[in-house]
């Protein structure tokens, strides 16, 4: 659904109009395109201290594709910046991050990209740890004030580890990660898998993603067949007509099923013959009513569907061996199961318990079957769903966010093909929220 207002700002009485009265000023984002596929400039690499990972980190940036220069000078215009920040371990070391970008914050051209590399807070030294949790409050709050459709991002890296960042400092530097900002990111110190094609990072992979035959389960099948996967869409029965048309058009399979069928494991691996890759958990209802009026139906369903089908079928897949090993299971949370929502406790809940899933599962996961667990967190994103929601309510929930606008699906998927790569193998038990960097619970 278009955004009038979106449009209305990028002409030039909108910007007058809007300027004057105070409103906000989204900027159209560029994502990624056959003719947009990187950022159109060169990326400042700029350290804070005395880093011990700088040349290794060099190297990874090199990676990106991006021309990669040490000084201001050398980038009058940089797309996107870089601070080196694993070295920062006092109070008085922040300043080192203030020194690198307060002279060059303002050069960033309109869409680029922030990213500051620390390190996890350390157990056993508390004045690293308030440097390095210090990095997040900046970050954070330099994504609110950034402006011009720019991003702003935490990856903490392990310090000998640096070359397992690539995947993600390529993603989070380039037009897929339009709608991500205000972001931590943390990485293990996980080998990335066989080097593969830039252009089909997911070749000779099998995915398979639920609730499938639209929005953004469409889109995440899309992405994931554009990037090389060989997808199986799956939905319910009563879609079977939508999800063939999405498979026809992707040369995908379709899998009409129940995901919350007692044997939905069994179909699912009776369709991926040798094994599957990639697991996308997008498949989910809303029931929505306030608690006093919420019948225990419309609970059950809710919590049925998008919690407790999740858990038997990821349980029963690792189990059975289906999911490969350097597989990748991608489940779907919500900025709801972070902040809550008025008339959604049943939905709230659900999705918060994706994240508990998350957080507790990926660590073992990896060690038990060599499979990583993440999560995205999507936002106010642009479907046929929030387009049935009341105007002003559905105008306020594009605006509240540091980007001042509504995600698309497509956002969501990127995320997705980002966790789902061979080389993202250090990208484990994270939770990213895809929505523009929401101003309530993110």
């Amino acid at each position: 659904m278009a955004d009038r207002y979106l449009h209305f700002t990028g002409t030039a009485p909108g910007r007058f109009l809007t300027r004057k009265l105070g409103l906000p000023q989204p900027a159209r984002l560029r994502r990624w395109s056959l003719e947009t596929q990187s950022l159109d400039g060169p990326l400042l690499h700029l350290t804070a201290g005395d880093s011990a990972v700088a040349q290794e980190l060099g190297a990874v940036l090199a990676t990106t594709g991006l021309t990669v220069v040490r000084s201001a000078g050398q980038a009058p215009r940089p797309a996107g910046i870089v601070v080196d920040a694993t070295a920062v371990a006092t109070a008085a070391g922040l300043g080192d991050v203030h020194a690198a970008l307060h002279p060059v914050v303002r050069s960033l051209a309109p869409g680029g990209r922030i990213v500051i590399v620390g390190v996890r807070p350390s157990a056993d030294d508390h004045h690293q740890a308030a440097a390095q949790q210090a990095l997040e409050g900046f970050v954070r709050s330099l994504g609110k004030e950034i402006g011009r459709g720019a991003t702003v991002q935490l990856l903490r890296i392990e310090p000998d580890a640096a070359a397992s960042a690539e995947s993600t400092l390529r993603f989070l530097l380039s037009p897929r990660s339009a709608y991500i900002s205000g972001q931590v990111v943390e990485l293990t110190g996980a080998a990335p898998g066989p080097a593969a094609d830039p252009a089909a990072p997911l070749a000779g992979r099998t995915a398979l993603v639920t609730g499938a035959a639209r929005g953004i389960g469409a889109s995440v099948a899309s992405v994931l067949a554009r990037d090389g996967a060989q997808v199986i869409c799956l939905d319910v029965p009563q879609s079977r007509d939508e999800l063939a048309r999405t498979a026809d058009r992707l040369g995908a399979s379709a899998l009409p099923l129940d995901i919350t069928a007692d044997d939905a494991a069994e179909r699912i691996a009776a369709a991926a013959p040798d094994g599957l890759d990639i697991l996308v958990h997008n498949a989910g209802i809303t029931r929505d009513r306030r608690l006093a009026n919420m019948p225990v139906d419309r609970w059950a369903q809710v919590v049925e569907v998008n919690l407790d089908s999740v858990l038997r079928t990821t349980d029963a897949l690792l189990e059975a061996g289906t999911i490969n090993r350097g597989g990748r299971i991608v489940a779907t949370a919500s900025i709801a199961g972070i902040a809550g929502n008025n008339g959604q406790t049943n939905y709230a809940a659900s999705k918060a318990g994706i994240i508990g899933l998350v957080r507790s599962l990926a660590p073992r996961a990896a060690a038990d079957h060599g499979v990583t667990v993440n999560a995205v967190a999507p936002g106010f994103i642009e479907t046929k769903m929030t387009a049935a929601v009341p105007l002003f309510i559905r105008e306020a929930g594009r605006r509240m966010n540091s980007l001042a606008q509504g995600g698309l699906p497509v956002d969501v998927a990127e995320t997705t093909a980002w966790f789902a790569q061979p080389a993202s193998a250090a990208v484990n038990g994270q939770v990213v929220r895809v929505c523009g960097q929401s101003l309530l619970g993110a």
